[in-house]
């Protein structure tokens, strides 16, 4: 497998920092985000087909670019609200940079899961709805949104147990 991954490296490296560098405008926002396409690419164990290099490596990078792009608008959230705070209050630099991986941890959470399971799941913890609001709300069963609970519930056990 390394031995692919370093051909596939060797053949489209140059052509995907170029890919980037046109896209982004950054040269060294590219060189990082080409690396880390192959960095991705040999621990996930997964290859390309023969003659699909170019788009499979377009495409993990597509993914690291809106990543990087989520993960800026998070950070950037979370500094706004804390130049609210007091300075005193300020949290730690090693304390922000864990809410900010928290706050990506949650966002990819909400991200996968269904639509109606994702708004119950906000209707209740954001807004302290009942489930007979949410159900009224979303026009379903309030046995549905217990459904839906349960499954926003397994999700957030997954993001906090599975390492």
């Amino acid at each position: 497998m390394h031995r692919r991954v370093h051909g596939l490296y060797l053949d489209h490296h140059g052509w995907l920092q170029g890919w980037l560098r046109r896209r982004l405008g950054d040269r060294e926002r590219a060189a990082d985000i080409a690396q880390d396409t192959f960095l991705r690419l040999l621990t996930s164990g997964r290859l390309p087909a023969s003659g699909e290099g170019r788009s499979y490596l377009a495409q993990i990078a597509r993914n690291l670019v809106v990543d990087q792009w989520r993960r800026q608008r998070i950070e950037q959230a979370y500094l706004d609200s804390l130049a609210a705070l007091p300075e005193r209050e300020t949290p730690s630099l090693e304390t922000r940079a864990m809410i900010v991986e928290t706050l990506m941890q949650i966002d990819t959470m909400l991200d996968g899961m269904p639509g109606k399971v994702r708004e119950a799941f906000l209707l209740s913890q954001l807004e302290g709805l009942t489930y007979a609001q949410i159900a009224e709300r979303l026009q379903v069963s309030v046995s549905s949104v217990q459904k839906y609970m349960l499954r926003a519930i397994q999700a957030c056990y997954q993001v906090l147990y599975a390492e």
